[in-house]
């Protein structure tokens, strides 16, 4: 019984304090739209495109910190400039839209470092590029929960239309599913999860929320609603093991939730190939 006591007091006590009780809600938030629109962007191959608009966005992230203004606001103009950046410089003859993403989103990379550099910077702006989800305000979440809804609504909304687009891309306009719009829509999808994500796990690791667990989710389910809730659930659970350890190691919040992200991939992948390997060998034996 004691040793039962001191195990339920070990998991209940981080979350007594405030400050953790903001931040196990805004996992969850990450968990919800990192793992519902991770799936969709792991299967649309544009875990490339999270990072680059992540990346992308630190200027504006950086000024907002510099000014005052809300990060969602600094985050949302500094997608808006690399979006237009990105477009204009992949009209330029010659460079190729792969080579002008690369170009715009290491210089705007490098004039956020520049401003973060500045004489000006406030303390702890090196949270803009690492996150605080320790730091996570009453405000943070309401404005965090509202671009969730929004994402998760737009997802049931136009399911069948990303479902048709995926799978057969060619023949989805005789469904009424236009690929053009499936597309729009999702990187503006993107743009939201990413500003919401920025906020607790920064500019760097905000990748890992929307990647990691989706990409664990795809070795595990078939189906996507069943990989859309593994991806949730793995993100939800990595998030609080990151917490606890947080909590319990001293270590960095943001840091610790995205290393249990990528852990549980890395154990995804060995589950899947030790299932491939026990099937390759059940077909090898002999019958009976």
């Amino acid at each position: 019984m004691i040793a039962l006591a001191s195990v339920l007091h070990t998991l209940g006590d981080p979350w007594r304090d405030g400050i953790m009780q903001r931040a196990l809600l805004e996992v969850v938030l990450l968990g919800l739209v990192g793992g519902a629109l991770g799936c969709w962007i792991v299967l649309a191959e544009l875990s490339y495109g999270a990072e680059s608009l992540a990346h992308g966005m630190f200027p504006g992230l950086v000024l907002a910190a510099l000014t005052g203004l809300p990060l969602l606001l600094g985050g949302a103009a500094g997608i808006l400039v690399a979006a237009l950046a990105v477009a204009l410089a992949g009209r330029v003859p010659g460079i190729g839209r792969d080579n002008a993403v690369a170009v715009v989103v290491t210089t705007l990379f490098g004039l956020g470092v520049l401003l973060a550099l500045s004489p000006d910077s406030p303390p702890g702006i090196e949270g803009l590029l690492f996150g605080d989800v320790l730091g996570t305000s009453a405000g943070d979440l309401v404005a965090g929960a509202a671009l969730v809804a929004v994402v998760l609504a737009t997802l049931w909304a136009l399911h069948w239309r990303l479902l048709a687009v995926g799978f057969d891309r060619l023949s989805a306009g005789s469904l009424g599913a236009s690929p053009l719009l499936a597309d729009a829509v999702l990187l503006v999808l993107l743009a939201l999860a990413v500003l919401v994500a920025v906020q607790g796990l920064g500019n760097l690791l905000v990748v890992a929320v929307l990647v990691a667990p989706s990409a664990a989710a795809r070795l595990l389910a078939r189906r996507l609603l069943p990989m859309m809730a593994t991806a949730v659930a793995i993100a939800i659970v990595a998030g609080v093991a990151g917490l606890y350890l947080s909590y319990y190691v001293q270590v960095a919040a943001g840091a610790a939730i995205a290393g249990f992200m990528v852990l549980a991939y890395a154990l995804a992948r060995l589950a899947a190939a030790a299932a491939a390997l026990r099937g390759a060998a059940a077909v090898a034996s002999p019958a009976g």
